[in-house]
Parts: structure tokens; C-alpha cells; sequence
């Protein structure tokens, strides 16, 4: 399979698991319960001091987030290992095609043009609010939003871990993508909060465009065609790179 091409989706993945309608709208509910402060507070307070504290919470959440959405990675890829060290052959193609025809089901429900109402349910951990968390309940809070098989986010990750297990050794490489890919709007809106509103508008559209994606990635993982795809953008890649640099050094 073509690594830089899906370790890209992955980063993709990612950042549409953030705007989706199950994350963006509660957003400023989850910093406001992680930092203590109101939704309010955090949209109007500019200072130094309060962007300090979201910016703070906010990476030890990641992290708690990360080290469950890596962990599983981890447990996927080595599942993938297992799998290929028992069988042998034609067996490679067939997990290959399997992966592809989940990954095409799960575009189709993001994009909201399949229904799997199972999938539909919510498994997030629930704690009692508090008014303020410590660095240490922040990261618990990320691990229990992590381990939640939300409507958007469970179908999404589920793919990424569907490719860690369809190439072992990429799993941890796959979900740190995804992660990243999370991440960064996610320290990017802790910033410019107030800018969520305007995209919330906008997310049935960035589930259609990102569902529409993963069918593509899918149709292209069962018939083999994405390592061709990466071997020509890598080609493309490396002939700029040398073209610009030969234009630096003899011009």
C-alpha cells in the first residue's frame, strides 16, 4: 500500500473527525468543562492568562486522547501480524479487499447516504461535572472522549484501524497521523474559539466531502491502486524537488 499517501489520509481523517456534527458543536462544552471556566468566559476572555489555560488543558486532553487512539493502533497492527502469520498466500489480497469494502461502507455513512443505526450509539464515558479538573483529570476526560464509539468519530477510526491491521507496522504511524490531524484544529479552535459558529454551519457539507473521500480511499485499497498512486506522487514529488534545485544552483 502506498505509506505517504495514507499516512495523509489518515492526518485528513483526523481533522474531519474534529469538525464533524458529533465534536465541533460541543467543543466549547468540553473546554469549558475541562478548564473550570464557562462557555462565555472562554469566548470573550482574551487575556494572556485564559488562552494559557485552554492552550494547557487542552494539549494534556490530547494526550489522554492520544494514548488510547494509539494504543488501540498498536493492538491493531499486531492483530493484522497475527492474522497474515497464520495465513498465507491469496489471504494478503483477500484482508486487503475486505478492508476496502469496510472502508467504502463506513464513507457511505459518514456521508449520510447509509444507515447502521448500531453504530449510531453513544459509549463515551460519563463523569460527574466539576468545576475545576486538574491536569490528570483532563487527561482522563481525553481517554474516556476516546474510548466513546460516537456516531462520527467511532466509523472514522475504525478505518484508520482498519488500515493499521491491513499493513502491520504502520498502525502506530496511522493513528499518530490521525491524531496530529486532530489535533491541530483542535489547538487552532482552542485559540480562535469564537470561529467554531461560523464552520458548525458548514459541517454536513465536510461530511459529505469527507465521506466522498473515504470511498475513494476505499475503492482504491481494493484494487490495489494506491501504492500506484503514491509511487506517481512521489515521482512528481522528488522531480520538482530536483528541478527547483537544480534552478537554485545553476541559474
Amino acid at each position: 500500500m502506498g505509506t505517504d499517501v495514507t499516512v495523509w489520509l489518515a492526518v485528513g481523517a483526523g481533522i474531519i473527525s474534529f469538525l464533524s456534527p458529533c465534536t465541533l458543536p460541543i467543543f466549547p462544552a468540553y473546554l469549558s468543562y475541562i478548564t473550570g471556566m464557562s462557555v462565555k468566559e472562554i469566548q470573550e476572555d482574551k487575556s494572556l492568562k485564559v488562552k494559557r489555560k485552554l492552550i494547557t488543558h487542552s494539549l494534556f486532553f490530547l494526550l489522554g486522547l492520544g494514548l488510547i487512539f494509539i494504543s488501540l493502533g498498536l493492538g491493531a497492527s499486531l492483530l493484522g501480524d497475527f492474522l497474515r502469520g497464520l495465513f498465507t498466500g491469496s489471504t494478503g489480497l483477500l484482508l486487503q479487499r475486505i478492508a476496502g469494502v469496510f472502508i467504502i461502507a463506513m464513507g457511505l455513512f459518514i456521508a449520510g447516504w447509509l444507515n447502521f443505526s448500531w453504530l449510531m450509539r453513544d459509549k463515551r464515558l460519563s463523569v460527574k461535572p466539576r468545576r475545576t479538573l486538574g491536569y490528570a483529570g483532563t487527561v482522563f476526560v481525553g481517554m474516556g472522549f476516546a474510548a466513546g464509539w460516537t456516531p462520527c468519530i467511532g466509523p472514522i477510526f475504525a478505518s484508520i484501524l482498519v488500515l493499521a491491521a491491513n499493513e502491520p507496522g504502520k498502525g502506530i504511524l496511522y493513528t499518530i497521523a490521525y491524531v496530529i490531524g486532530f489535533a491541530v484544529p483542535f489547538l487552532l479552535f482552542t485559540l480562535f474559539i469564537g470561529q467554531s459558529r461560523v464552520i458548525v454551519r458548514y459541517s454536513g457539507v465536510i461530511m459529505k466531502v469527507g465521506g466522498s473521500l473515504m470511498i475513494m480511499m476505499g475503492l482504491l485499497l481494493y484494487t490495489g491502486q494506491l501504492t500506484r498512486i503514491s509511487n506517481i506522487l512521489l515521482r512528481l514529488v522528488q522531480d520538482t524537488w530536483f528541478s527547483n534545485l537544480g534552478m537554485i544552483f545553476f541559474n
